[in-house]
């Protein structure tokens, strides 16, 4: 199945369930408790306080070489959403990809979607734990705030 499939599916709209592809086409759902959302919605709030140049999005499906997975929270610059903003998936990540962790996420899966997020030419990653701890990462590594919002809180 692609992505522009799964978006036009009329069974699969409002599912309770985050939905994205694996490189063969295989629908991945994974449900999400409700901190989830208020975490998105804090993370969104944050980054367009922080961020001038460019929009928060929330849900953002990217394409990556192993299939499409969706950030739950992203920036992209003005730029970059001009790029982006009439596609299915992003076929380039916004410049930050933001992933709230949930109780089915692995540390070798979220290392995993780091990596396909860079490759798929995000500049950062953030990893927001359960308790709103923050993580920055860049293509380098583990970074002690993220260089391109330097004053976002490590903590939500």
């Amino acid at each position: 199945m692609y992505w522009q499939e799964v978006c036009e599916h009329p069974d699969l709209q409002n599912l309770p369930f985050k939905i994205e592809l694996d490189k063969i086409g295989k629908i991945i759902m994974s449900p999400t408790k409700v901190y989830h959302s208020f975490y998105q919605a804090d993370l969104s709030s944050l980054l367009r306080n922080h961020l001038s140049d460019g929009a928060a999005l929330v849900e953002c499906a990217i394409k990556t070489a192993e299939g499409t997975k969706v950030a739950d929270v992203a920036w992209a610059s003005s730029d970059r959403k001009a790029l982006i903003f009439n596609e299915a998936e992003c076929s380039v990540a916004p410049e930050i990809c933001i992933e709230v962790l949930s109780d089915s996420n692995t540390k070798k899966e979220m290392k995993e979607k780091r990596a396909l997020y860079f490759a798929s030419g995000a500049l950062e990653v953030w990893l927001c734990s359960q308790q709103g701890k923050l993580t920055f990462y860049n293509m380098d590594g583990k970074l002690k705030n993220s260089m391109l919002a330097p004053k976002f809180p490590t903590h939500i």
